[in-house]
């Protein structure tokens, strides 16, 4: 004779009198063994998203914002490439507003390209003062188009920045941005001189956020496009360091920090090149100690910058955290100065022809 587990009685077709009062009789008894209800694929979602800034009641940047027509705007010409993808100057006809169209590579599948609408629509709802603001998206013959915030001063790439007040400045407004995506649980993955960008309003803003997470997904992992192997954290290049495990904030920091000595110095602070072949980048990398800051450097300068660039990832500070570091109290003390000098050592590029 077989055996089956003890069950309590169904409450509620036995005793309809002992089921709780707001529970009318007919609904589904407590009986563990029916399965579970099936679940509404439409509201399935297959990727960690990052939590909305604004409480549901609240409408936020995204939800208020003006959906602009693709055939409105105009695109002009390149103004640069990275991460997958070309980026143009676009106008929008109607109110001449400048704008940064990102078309981004490849041919993908259905099941992918659904997956590249979901994280860009997660990231049209970032708004912070120093990330480049995600506007809109569109889906136009085949490529998927991206359209951002315009930085009339282009990137920070190939900038050296000796003074250290301008400096703190700089990492200051890198910092805010950075800690507004973590606490938001996004990483950057992909933090270097050419992702930060500036304008003619003095502000410094990080780039193509987000971006570099969906290529990660769905490309293929050896393409050389998908992040930096120059700005690389140790652990993120040799999977042998710190037991396998990646904490990608902690490797954000690390990029932050090999940028910021990269314009101190005014080239890149490892023994090789940039440009270098992989092999002597992942040896200089994972193999020599961390580069430090100059002797010539302040001591607050050069504690800041050893936060950053910890051999160890849970010993390098967070962004929150070197917020507070004494180095970016400098450039706080004196910010309008800063603001400045910063503006006459980055001023925006000679006009793009159309």
């Amino acid at each position: 004779m077989s055996m089956r587990p003890i069950q309590p009685p169904p409450s509620s077709t036995s005793s309809p009198s002992s089921a709780p009062p707001h529970r009318p009789p007919h609904r589904r008894r407590k009986d563990l063994t029916l399965p579970l209800p099936h679940r509404d694929t439409n509201l399935a979602v297959p990727l960690p998203l990052p939590p909305s800034s604004a409480p549901s009641s609240a409408p936020s940047s995204a939800s208020v914002h003006h959906h602009i027509p693709f055939s409105e705007l105009e695109r002009l010409n390149r103004i640069g490439s990275g991460s997958g993808g070309t980026v143009y100057k676009a106008v929008h006809r109607p109110t001449n507003r400048l704008y940064a169209l990102k078309v981004i590579y490849g041919h993908h599948e259905e099941s992918v390209r659904r997956q590249i609408h979901r994280e860009i629509q997660i990231l049209r709802d970032v708004d912070d003062q120093n990330v480049v603001k995600c506007h809109d998206m569109y889906d136009n013959n085949a490529e998927i188009q991206v359209l951002l915030e315009f930085m009339d001063g282009g990137s920070l790439e190939g900038k050296h920045i000796p003074n250290e007040q301008n400096l703190a400045d700089l990492s200051r407004q890198i910092l805010r941005g950075l800690s507004y995506l973590h606490r938001r649980h996004i990483v950057h993955r992909d933090i270097k001189p050419s992702n930060l960008l500036f304008n003619s309003r003095k502000q410094v803003k990080i780039a193509d956020f987000g971006v570099g997470r969906i290529l990660n997904q769905t490309m293929d992992p050896c393409n050389s496009s998908v992040g930096t192997i120059a700005y690389m954290s140790p652990e993120r290049i040799n999977t042998d360091i710190n037991d396998g495990q990646y904490d990608a904030y902690a490797g954000d920091i690390w990029s932050f920090g090999v940028s910021i000595l990269e314009f101190y110095m005014g080239r890149f602070p490892f023994a090789v090149g940039r440009q270098g072949d992989w092999a002597s980048l992942m040896c200089a990398i994972c193999m020599a100690p961390p580069p430090e800051a100059p002797v010539t450097a302040s001591p607050e300068f050069r504690d800041f910058v050893s936060r950053c660039l910890q051999r160890e990832p849970s010993r390098r500070w967070s962004a929150s955290r070197l917020l507070g570091h004494p180095f970016i109290a400098q450039g706080i003390v004196n910010h309008g100065q800063v603001h400045h000098n910063l503006h006459q050592l980055l001023p925006p590029p000679k006009p793009l022809s159309s």
